[in-house]
């Protein structure tokens, strides 16, 4: 994800990047510019006055269909936001449970137990980068960085790797228990953060394996693609050749959307607009190591 001015009007109309929806869609527009001067072509050179008039009334076709296809937009991009800022809302739960549970172990650790200081300091912020690892469809077995991290051999890279570091935490909480270096007030205590990490999993995986429904978005598409087929037919009759960019702008902006929907309704991919979860669990690691 990038970080930007968005005040800075002048960069945004007359530059371009990679994820802009003009590089993406521009070999369509210049397809849809094609067959509208084709259109045009036929209509101004072959068509007779009356039957000129007859087609002007496709017009009141698009009028009509205007609100509608609209609505099935507006309903589309809210929905993929929605999806999209739920998922930060999450990554952003994440990072404060993180913290949450590591202050309050060290102020339940002595200062000299270094051993589980170190492991807790490790499997947290292991978790995060397990779950953004896992929200990008990647199965390898992650490791931290360069040095030995023996809590890493417990987890079995074919099974549910964010469900066994979870397990991890929770066994060594529950050991503390035991071994009454913490009370069960404390063990209460803590489990509310335990427990939230396999929910914030639980609620990304929903987000990432659940698209919109097939059906909603085949008919939009189609909607959309039939809805400027028709344009040029009524408006190359009032506008003349000055209906091909007329119709390529309108074109490039019902699709935008579309595409700008199909980008930011899963937001772990990846993608120029995705979320920096990698990033975030970065930051997650700096700030467990800072208070642990």
């Amino acid at each position: 994800m990038l970080t930007y001015n968005s005040k800075d009007w002048f960069k945004f109309i007359f530059f371009f990047r990679r994820s802009d929806t003009v590089r993406k869609l521009l070999p369509l527009m210049i397809g849809m510019g094609l067959f509208t001067w084709l259109i045009a072509w036929l209509e101004l050179k072959y068509l007779l006055i009356s039957e000129r008039e007859v087609i002007k009334n496709v017009s009141m076709m698009h009028t009509m269909l205007t609100f509608v296809i609209s609505m099935l937009l507006v309903f589309r991009t809210n929905s993929a936001y929605d999806r999209w800022w739920e998922g930060r809302k999450l990554w952003g739960a994440l990072v404060n449970n993180s913290r949450n549970l590591a202050i309050k172990l060290n102020a339940m650790l002595p200062s000299e137990d270094k051993y589980n200081r170190e492991f807790y300091n490790k499997t947290i912020s292991i978790y995060a980068n397990v779950l953004a690892l896992h929200l990008k469809s990647e199965l390898t077995k992650f490791e931290l960085d360069e040095k030995d991290h023996p809590e890493l051999l417990q987890l079995e890279s074919g099974k549910h790797l964010p469900n066994q570091v979870a397990s991890l935490l929770f066994r060594r909480t529950n050991r503390l228990y035991e071994e009454k270096k913490i009370s069960g007030d404390q063990l209460i205590i803590l489990n509310g953060e335990l427990i939230s990490f396999t929910d914030i999993c639980g609620a990304c995986e929903r987000i990432k394996n659940t698209p919109i429904p097939l059906s909603y978005s085949t008919f939009l598409k189609k909607f959309i693609f039939f809805f400027v087929l028709t344009l040029p037919f009524s408006f190359v009759l009032s506008l003349q050749y000055w209906a091909i960019p007329v119709v390529a702008f309108i074109f490039y902006a019902l699709t935008s959307l579309e595409v700008i929907a199909e980008e930011i309704e899963d937001p772990f991919d990846g993608d120029e607009n995705d979320l920096p979860i990698m990033k975030i669990a970065e930051n997650i690691k700096k700030h467990v190591a800072e208070i642990l």
